[in-house]
């Protein structure tokens, strides 16, 4: 299996990439749409558009990029024999720390469905710049190995 994995190694990585662009993109574009759907009235046409603008955002790009950028960057962990890196130890925090924040978007998401309005739009664009420092932090340790 580690000798398959290895010859393989520029493929995964190509794909974990691609798929971390995907993931990355619909993060930074749906704490955008609540701050849209908050603004517009609960009994409007307009709030059933952002409802179904963000369901397929999760549907389409969000939740299938999550599966994808695990599924190969567990892949090339094993490949490189990551597991035993401090490194490694700290970019698996941050990606467990942006999938629990994927989750709970997708729990907002379902509120605002409901008509909840928990947050301000001024708290949704503080959240937002959340995936922009975890992509700094992950490049820096992938890129650098600090540790």
């Amino acid at each position: 299996m580690q000798w398959v994995l290895s010859m393989t190694y520029l493929w995964l990585k190509a794909g974990h990439v691609v798929f971390v662009i995907f993931w990355m993109a619909g993060l930074f574009m749906l704490p955008r749409f609540f701050v849209y759907h908050q603004e517009c009235a609960i009994d409007s046409a307009e709030n059933a558009v952002w409802t179904d603008r963000e369901a397929k955002l999760l549907k389409i790009i969000l939740w299938p990029s999550l599966v994808v950028v695990w599924l190969l960057g567990l892949a090339l962990a094993v490949s490189i024999g990551a597991f035993g890196q401090g490194w490694f130890h700290a970019k698996l925090g941050l990606v467990l720390a942006l999938s629990a924040y994927h989750v709970w978007l997708a729990g907002y998401h379902a509120a605002l469905a409901q008509g909840e309005r928990r947050l301000t739009g001024k708290h949704l664009r503080m959240l937002n710049e959340i995936p922009g420092i975890a992509a700094a932090l992950i490049v820096i340790l992938v890129i650098v190995k600090p540790f």
